[in-house]
């Protein structure tokens, strides 16, 4: 089996699952990262493999302080290259200044900026001609009430995408993408009011769904021009 390969990070469920699926249909060679959740991961891998032989394979690993030449050297083992790095693993939870612990905040900046940076620098040269992805988010040019650490850990990963897009060019592209509302954090009703209100300030009027998500990492893939940008996907959302 030839053809590019795609390396995903989160990728066993939500919007990384959605991503592999999506970049497999057009073509690309996947591996998916995941840490605990192997069972979801084997099973993406196991249903992209019955579609086409060998082009899809699962990496476990933490992402918070590990071993980034480990981590690299797990990532090009099962085809022995990497085009595409999208870095979509993410940490999302709530930290009132009123109590966040440091563990809370070295884990979300451990998880959101410091591992996707390092393993872009470290794979730059496997990327040469490819790109990278990084999933930033709308509240890392405005913060989320209640989630500071999060909110700076994607502003991070915002100013990381545009430095990395200026040093690394020409040999690889770096692009971001910045949703919006597009699904419910785990554990949270769509019915509560803080979810409703959010849902008022969308100029659409409605949430975005996974394969907004996937349909842009799709562009920013496939095109050769763009590099340094993050294209935002909220429904318009941060007009407002």
């Amino acid at each position: 089996m030839t053809g590019p390969v795609v390396a995903i990070t989160g990728a066993a469920r939500r919007l990384g699952r959605r991503l592999a699926e999506t970049l497999h249909a057009a073509g690309y060679r996947i591996v998916l990262h995941c840490n605990r959740s192997t069972a979801e991961a084997d099973a993406v891998s196991a249903a992209l493999n019955q579609q086409r032989h060998d082009s899809a394979s699962v990496v476990q690993a933490e992402l918070t302080g590990p071993d980034i030449d480990d981590l690299v050297q797990q990532l090009l083992t099962p085809f022995g290259r990497i085009d595409h790095l999208i870095n979509n693993a993410s940490a999302f939870y709530p930290t009132p200044v009123s109590g966040i612990n440091q563990a809370q905040f070295d884990e979300l900046i451990s998880i959101n900026l410091r591992t996707p940076y390092l393993l872009s620098c470290a794979l730059a040269t496997a990327l040469t001609g490819g790109s990278i992805i990084n999933l930033v988010d709308i509240y890392g040019d405005k913060p989320l009430s209640g989630y500071s650490a999060y909110s700076i850990s994607k502003a991070g990963l915002a100013m990381a995408t545009r430095a990395l897009a200026l040093e690394l060019a020409p040999a690889v592209r770096v692009n971001g993408i910045a949703p919006g509302a597009i699904l419910w954090p785990e554990g949270e009703s769509a019915e509560s009011e803080n979810w409703q209100n959010l849902l008022e300030t969308i100029p659409l009027g409605r949430l975005g769904d996974a394969d907004n998500i996937a349909d842009a990492a799709l562009f920013l893939i496939s095109t050769d021009y763009v590099t340094g940008h993050i294209l935002t996907v909220d429904g318009g959302s941060s007009l407002s």
